[in-house]
């Protein structure tokens, strides 16, 4: 009964008088003092598992920060259609899963122009392949 009261408690402080006379919920950005956004069921997980045994870890808690427990563990981040894989390093502690994991396919831009830049670059690298295939076959003659 004492945790539905104080729940109850946190929700009141945080409702406001609305425009319309009515009280609505306020969502605070993330601040120091609410602490880090990290899934428990998450951490379950990993508690106590070998990061390089341990199979991808599927989740969809894309708002989920990083912790340290969590570098070298294999995470599947839920992108809306697939899991895309993340190996998490220590240089993405403090990130979110979702950062690591594009939700849009990016499709080149351009056109008919576009695709002549590409060909062009295409033949420059032809080209140059084949230059450097003459150079080595004159050293091996030499």
């Amino acid at each position: 009964m004492f945790i539905l009261e104080f729940d109850f408690i946190l929700y009141f402080d945080m409702m406001t008088w609305s425009s319309l006379g009515a009280f609505c919920l306020v969502y605070m950005t993330r601040s120091i003092k609410k602490g880090l956004n990290i899934d428990e069921g998450l951490l379950l997980k990993i508690a106590g598992k070998n990061p390089l045994q341990t199979p991808m870890i599927k989740t969809w808690k894309r708002a989920c920060q990083i912790s340290p427990e969590m570098v070298g563990f294999v995470f599947g981040v839920h992108n809306g259609k697939t899991h895309i894989e993340v190996l998490v390093t220590e240089d993405m502690v403090g990130h979110r899963l979702g950062e690591f994991s594009p939700t849009k396919k990016f499709m080149k831009h351009g056109g008919k122009m576009q695709k002549e830049l590409e060909q062009k670059k295409k033949e420059a690298e032809i080209t140059q392949a084949k230059g450097a295939a003459a150079a080595a076959a004159d050293t091996k003659k030499k």
